[in-house]
């Protein structure tokens, strides 16, 4: 509980600025690789990964930001990956400020909160993706052959129903502005190697089921969600990387308005991706910019995500 507050006061002092952060630069160091959220830094040894306010939709970043999005999405799985350390290891060492390279003592108003001191690992080139109930793509895919990613599943389920059990659908990792590919799980041996693509595998459906059970005591229920892991360099161990568990890599429901035979409410992007259906995008770059309700509703969700599951008040 004091480490929890601790960490809630020190958070809800930046958040005071307001400050939406689209776009970090530290002259010290070298230029990030930016992902569709994540500026990464690469500090020799380790990486720092700094969670921006950027969001995506359909694989494309938007222009707006998000207020308090990095911060939501840096928390949460800096919650998941302690609480799942006894399942797989991780890449995480740190997201206190005093721990990072000094020089970068001085943007901790920036850094404070939305970052992270990682283990260097080499990516798998898989998207491992878990999915517990019938949305999105895969209800789309139910209704023409009653198969999710190729997986059959019974006769008679509707939109958001729960699964009698986990499936395990990866997907190839898309450059910016590309989709990612639904793969069968024979192509992930032939990418890893069968040992890798079992053990990949099984991890992602116990850390998903771990999750689920901590999140619906909390009133959240976990639809989906995306994992990645990553070969460290030094060691050659198998760790999980990137994020886990986020309102980004993962459809989050409130457990209190689950009815399953339509779309449910949300904490996660889905809000936004709505929004843009609605408006006919095409989904290719440039993207629209959101309204500022929108932005304002999508920050709200995000930040009662990180509340009900961490307790933390932003």
């Amino acid at each position: 509980m004091a480490l929890t507050y601790l960490i809630s006061s020190n958070i809800f002092k930046i958040m005071k600025n307001e400050r939406v952060v689209i776009r970090t630069e530290f002259p010290e160091l070298p230029q990030p690789k930016r992902g569709k959220v994540r500026d990464i830094y690469d500090l020799g040894d380790k990486l720092l990964i700094v969670a921006t306010d950027r969001i995506s939709a359909f694989d494309v970043v938007l222009p707006n930001g998000i207020p308090k999005k990095g911060i939501v999405l840096n928390q949460i799985s800096r919650f998941w990956f302690e609480q799942t350390t006894e399942i797989a290891p991780n890449h995480l060492i740190s997201t206190s400020v005093e721990d990072f390279p000094e020089i970068l003592w001085k943007y901790r108003s920036i850094l404070q909160g939305r970052s992270m001191l990682v283990k260097k690992a080499k990516p798998l080139p898989v998207e491992c993706i878990v999915r517990g109930y019938l949305a999105g793509s895969g209800w789309k895919e139910y209704q023409r052959n009653q198969t999710v990613c190729g997986i059959t599943l019974p006769p008679g389920l509707v939109e958001a129903s729960k699964l009698e059990s986990p499936i395990f659908t990866p997907s190839t990792k898309a450059e910016e502005g590309e989709h990612d590919e639904n793969i069968p799980f024979e192509r992930v041996v032939e990418i890893l190697g069968k040992e890798l693509a079992e053990r990949i595998k099984d991890l992602s459906l116990s850390i998903y089921t771990f999750a689920c059970n901590i999140a619906e005591r909390r009133g959240i229920i976990i639809a989906d969600t995306k994992l990645e892991f990553g070969i460290e360099k030094e060691t050659g161990e198998l760790l999980i990387i990137d994020e886990l568990l986020t309102p980004d890599s993962s459809r989050f429901w409130p457990k209190e308005d689950y009815k399953p035979g339509g779309p449910q409410k949300s904490f996660d992007k889905q809000f936004v991706r709505d929004y843009l259906e609605s408006i006919g995008w095409n989904k290719k770059p440039p993207a629209p910019k959101l309204p500022p309700h929108i932005v304002q509703k999508t920050s709200e969700k995000y930040v009662e995500a990180l509340y009900r599951l961490t307790g933390i008040r932003l």
